[in-house]
């Protein structure tokens, strides 16, 4: 295996086969830090027959989501949804970040699905894997689409976002805020612009994403933090910080989750501390062993996202009391009252 190398605007630092692969390919050594350009982000279409995906978890408070992307341009190095890649034959590592699938019919399915009878009024989430906001919607201005759907609909929506671009939506989520029919989250992983730099590569920095929180207040959005994921050992002492720079940026609410490390993720974000927290390297290793049975990921759910002992629950008790100091305790309860089905297509005479 060669050496992993951390590629100039890529959260990952390698690109290791998938699991599913039978051949690898190993590239020549180089330098610790790949000074080359950063790999270009490639497009490919994803032509999937439909937009809403269930989920089953306790984990998740969402039963049904839209994803117009998959893959992920931000890069976060401790990602979940990673392994995503790894049934498309690809790699969860740089081939995350940078071969993104795009569902380019995404706001059509998703009418159909709405004007469809057995469509029940619920929540949707945007979005369940990976980021609808990513920066790639700038240009294609999927997600925006879709809200442009709920809106005519008036179906109940909750994002949740690592991107300031959410504030580019403001005006449908308004409307739908009017009907009480949204809510936003933003991720705060870290104060600390530097750390997110590399962790976080091309997510809008920390104090963009509070920024988004004061706007989305401002215009009567119901909008909160999510502390998410909180790293032990590396990120878990800013949580009374992240909590309070949010609540003094109008957040109603806040959530947390503790980082989980699936399939290559751990080899991935292993190789990540070596090369950017050496010194930090052990004790957040260590950490999550202690709150994950001696093992650096936990798979079973109702623990996978919060862990379990000493440490565990020290993280969350701090959580716990600073949310409560801060006011940040209100429950947003999304309604289904306003939805409607708008008129469909005119039959033909000749049909």
């Amino acid at each position: 295996m060669s050496e992993p190398v951390v590629q100039n605007g890529r959260g990952a630092p390698g690109n290791p086969t998938g699991r599913f692969e039978r051949l690898a390919m190993v590239s020549e050594p180089v330098d610790d830090f790949d000074e080359r350009p950063p790999k270009t982000t490639e497009l490919l279409r994803d032509t999937s027959k439909t937009i809403l995906t269930t989920n089953d978890s306790p984990d998740v408070p969402m039963d049904v989501s839209v994803n117009p992307y998959r893959g992920c341009e931000h890069g976060c190095i401790y990602c979940y949804a990673r392994p995503y890649h790894e049934y498309l034959g690809l790699s969860a590592g740089v081939d995350f970040e940078s071969r993104i699938f795009v569902k380019e019919n995404a706001a059509a399915l998703l009418r159909k699905a709405l004007m469809a009878k057995s469509w029940t009024p619920q929540v949707i989430g945007f979005s369940g894997v990976t980021d609808c906001y990513q920066p790639i919607e700038r240009r294609l201005k999927l997600t925006r689409a879709c809200l442009e759907v709920l809106v005519e609909f008036r179906n109940p929506v909750a994002v949740i976002t690592k991107s300031h671009t959410v504030t580019r939506d403001i005006d449908l989520l308004r409307e739908l805020a009017a009907h009480g029919a949204a809510h936003v989250m933003l991720s705060v992983t870290t104060l600390d612009d530097p750390l997110a730099g590399v962790m976080e590569p091309r997510a809008s920095r920390p104090s963009r994403r509070l920024d988004a929180i004061r706007a989305l207040s401002a215009a009567g959005i119901p909008v909160g933090v999510m502390v998410a994921p909180i790293i032990p050992g590396l990120t878990d002492h800013e949580v009374p910080a992240i909590l309070k720079a949010a609540a003094d940026a109008g957040a109603l609410t806040a959530g947390r989750t503790v980082v989980r490390l699936p399939h290559g993720v751990k080899e991935l974000f292993t190789d990540w501390l070596q090369a950017h927290m050496p010194d930090r390297k052990d004790k957040v290793l260590n950490r999550l062993r202690a709150m994950h049975h001696g093992r650096l990921n936990e798979s079973t759910f109702g623990s996978r996202m919060t862990g379990d002992g000493p440490f565990a629950d020290s993280i969350h008790q701090m959580f716990d009391l600073h949310r409560r100091r801060l006011g940040l305790t209100k429950k947003v309860e999304l309604s289904t009252a306003a939805f409607r089905r708008p008129p469909g297509p005119q039959p033909s005479l000749f049909d």
